[in-house]
């Protein structure tokens, strides 16, 4: 009988060891000031096979906070001595307090196995709290309010914030100037637009209200990132005060573990190409433009690009970085190019490689290796490109040899070069002869009509010399350029890309322009620049000589840069020549 009581008693222990459910609630602490976060951690502990969780964790009233972020995760275990499961179940809570003063958080609810587990209240003390809205100005009837819906993002993942102005008087909104966007290290931050919506007549506590901008925010760590107060000035007749807008916090996600090696800091959704937009045949040991270009969504401007790698057969240099990006709501949008300058070392087939790009799509939660993207080509040497040229090919180019090499910046010589053809076209080589012939017979007509003209000067009778003032007036009118002939001859060279021909006529023009106010050397009319015309033309005639000489030396020219050039050229010669 005392032997049967014994397993009795064992079984019923056995039993109530078997099957045991734990749930707590603590905080991190129990003071706080109105700055700090309220750091919550639950844990459900299940020790037993036969033990199933029937509902999710239901949280208390947590209305007196904002939820800042929160996470969770599980484990699981298995006691090796009683061969008994243990499921330990974390979630964590990061609240931030919306009032001070004595806050009671409830209890815990989960059900298991039909039964309702709870855990017990307890209070926290709040000491004080920020009041928003943060900045007003000297009639207190104007804030600043720095709005963001999405607070829980990952790292370097764009979020978009509004400013918004609010006022008792909308006469005060127009008032509001001069916005000035946070800057701090663990933030980029891009605007959007700074256009002002519509007033809303019933805004926060019944005030008018604005949008003043929109902009975004790339947070480039992880943890709580609290993004600085947007500030803007309230002018008026008399005076003029500063205001702050609120400061907003992040939850910044570490991304996820597993990224692949060549992963550096490329959060969206893109796209690598490489390739050559040039048709002509590439030569060895000369200069060759390759285009790299990431395309997509996500932190474009401030990610890491991917570069071509070096290699033995090929000589890199360092690239030209253009980028077109614009920002929206959802992000910012866009390519960046990355043109390098290349030249073959040998001839033969040339595999142009790029480094192995990942990126983390946020949507999908995941990491995406693109790997490496291939370019494959063809270098020839100098003779095998000269013998590829057929006969026609060879003709246009001397054709256009003879043509650039006409003097005349009013002559538009270069709208008669011919394009290379894959097929012979008698038409343009008649055309190209008649051209020639024409050129020549005008050219003689010219300097027989420029000899009469001389000889007519030289018998009529001299003038009055007048004063040394007016005779200076006249001899510089009659040496007076007309530059709008250099700019159409510029423009003509620029959209066909005789850039060495484009370079020579800006020297031409410069000169020109210099001999008309009777300087020699670029120093001296500099200094004359800074006596008759200020020291701003004369600074921006030594900036623009500077950007002239560093283009016209550049490996491969581009025409959009060419493009800049000449409408810097242009502005700065109709000042210097009026």
């Amino acid at each position: 009988m005392t032997q049967k009581l014994f397993y009795i008693l064992l079984t019923f222990a056995s039993v109530i060891t078997y099957g045991q459910v734990e749930l707590t609630m603590r905080p991190d602490k129990s003071d706080y000031n109105g700055k700090e976060i309220v750091n919550l951690t639950i844990i459900l502990e299940l020790n037993g096979d036969n033990l199933v969780q029937q509902s999710k964790i239901q949280l208390p009233d947590l209305s007196k906070f904002n939820m800042i972020g929160n996470g969770s995760f599980n484990q699981g275990v298995r006691d090796p001595e009683s061969n008994v499961a243990v499921e330990q179940y974390i979630t964590r809570i990061a609240l931030e307090p919306k009032q001070r003063g004595k806050i009671r958080i409830g209890s815990v609810l989960v059900t298991v196995n039909n039964k309702i587990y709870k855990t017990e209240p307890f209070d926290i003390f709040i000491r004080d709290i920020e009041k928003k809205p943060i900045a007003k100005n000297a009639d207190n009837d104007v804030y600043l309010n720095m709005e963001i819906e999405d607070k829980d993002v990952y790292q370097d993942q764009p979020t978009v914030a509004v400013l918004r102005v609010y006022s008792k008087s909308i006469d005060n909104l127009r008032k509001v100037k001069n916005i000035h966007l946070p800057e701090q290290e663990n933030l980029n931050v891009h605007p959007i637009n700074f256009h002002k919506s519509e007033i809303d007549p019933s805004g926060y506590g019944n005030m008018p209200s604005q949008i003043l901008a929109m902009f975004i925010v790339f947070p480039n760590e992880s943890g709580y990132v609290e993004v600085p107060s947007v500030s803007a000035s309230v002018n008026s007749f008399s005076h003029k005060n500063k205001i702050v807008s609120n400061k907003v916090k992040l939850n910044v996600k570490k991304l996820p573990e597993g990224s692949p090696e060549c992963f550096k800091n490329a959060v969206g959704n893109f796209k690598v190409d490489v390739y050559h937009e040039s048709k002509e045949k590439i030569e060895a040991k000369k200069p060759v433009n390759v285009v790299l270009k990431v395309s997509g969504e996500g932190n474009l401007s401030d990610m890491e690009l991917p570069k071509i790698e070096n290699s033995a057969d090929y000589e890199v240099f360092a690239p030209k970085i253009t980028s077109r990006v614009n920002a929206g709501v959802e992000g910012m949008k866009g390519y960046i190019l990355a043109n390098y300058v290349l030249i073959p070392n040998r001839t033969g087939i040339l595999n142009i490689k790029t480094e192995e790009f990942a990126f983390f799509n946020p949507a999908e939660k995941e990491y995406v290796n693109l790997g490496q993207e291939t370019l494959s080509l063809t270098a020839f040497s100098h003779d095998q490109v000269l013998e590829s040229r057929s006969t026609v090919e060879k003709v246009n180019e001397y054709t256009n040899t003879l043509l650039e090499t006409v003097n005349s910046p009013v002559l538009k010589t270069t709208t008669f070069k011919v394009k290379e053809k894959s097929k012979f076209n008698w038409r343009i080589l008649f055309i190209n002869f008649g051209i020639l012939l024409g050129l020549v017979i005008a050219y003689l007509l010219f300097k027989n009509w420029q000899k009469k003209r001389i000889i007519i000067k030289e018998k009529s009778a001299p003038k009055d010399l007048g004063s040394v003032a007016e005779t200076e007036r006249e001899i510089r009118e009659s040496l007076k350029t007309d530059v709008g002939d250099y700019f159409t001859y510029l423009e003509n060279l620029k959209d066909s890309q005789s850039f060495d021909q484009f370079f020579k006529t800006v020297e031409e023009l410069d000169s020109e322009v210099r001999n008309q106010y009777f300087q020699s050397s670029k120093d001296d009319f500099r200094q004359f620049l800074e006596n008759y015309k200020g020291s701003s033309v004369a600074e921006e005639y030594r900036n623009l000589s500077q950007r002239i000489q560093i283009e016209k030396y550049t490996p491969v020219k581009s025409e959009e840069g060419i493009g800049e050039l000449l409408k810097d050229i242009i502005n700065l010669y109709s000042q210097i020549s009026k």
